[in-house]
């Protein structure tokens, strides 16, 4: 329940993010993990959260990694996002009010 929690609050806010260009990407062998990808020349694969609880309090661990980790990682573009349904919308927006505890 908790890594879907975190997930639902992280997806609230990705509208910006994929308003100014962002690209976002899922992981699909398993969601436990976030994707960064910066430039499409640097790739941060792992279990740290991007939001400063994860940096600066817990034990979190991230590997970078490259090209064939982002082949099997589903990409998140605005529309699709905007598009979401009402239900996963309100568990979004539910999540961040839990934010801070993530």
């Amino acid at each position: 329940m908790d890594s879907a929690l975190v997930q639902h609050a992280s997806r609230a806010l990705w509208g910006n993010l994929l308003q100014h260009g962002a690209e976002i990407y899922e992981y699909q062998p398993t969601m436990f993990y976030c994707l960064v990808v910066v430039e499409r020349l640097w790739v941060s694969i792992g279990l740290t959260n991007f939001d400063s609880r994860s940096f600066s309090i817990n034990d979190e661990a991230n590997l970078n990694v490259f090209e064939d980790d982002l082949r099997r990682s589903r990409r998140i573009l605005l529309k699709g996002w905007q598009n979401r349904s009402w239900w996963t919308r309100a568990l979004d927006s539910a999540a961040t009010l839990l934010e801070s505890q993530l």
